[in-house]
């Protein structure tokens, strides 16, 4: 199907070993919805894993909610971001927000981790 808005396999963090390893040595940086975990990686693309959390987003709706636009954003902002293994883990400031206040807080957190 050409055209998929779809964030590919290759572009995501699927096993706990990459998860733990971006824990283990990345740079971090949050504000009041996001925490961001960074580290480089080889595969020369950015990719992305996300931790949301009951405790921190409330229900399915809202956990998915919050996956959807945090997959959307870093989808949209992923061409400015250097090979890194990103780690994005909701705060619980995150799902009484707008979406309009989410996509402004992860679009500054992806202008940091681009510099």
């Amino acid at each position: 199907m050409p055209g998929r808005l779809t964030l590919p396999a290759r572009l995501r963090l699927r096993h706990k070993r990459d998860f733990d390893a971006a824990y283990a040595g990345g740079k971090r940086s949050a504000d009041g919805f996001f925490a961001v975990t960074a580290r480089a990686n080889t595969a020369g693309v950015p990719r992305l894993g996300l931790a949301v959390a009951v405790r921190a987003a409330g229900n399915a709706v809202r956990r998915n909610r919050l996956r959807r636009l945090i997959r959307e954003s870093f989808r949209l902002h992923q061409r400015a971001l250097p090979p890194l293994d990103v780690v994005v883990s909701v705060r619980p400031k995150a799902h009484a927000a707008s979406a309009r206040e989410l996509a402004a807080s992860l679009a500054a957190l992806w202008t940091r981790l681009g510099h």
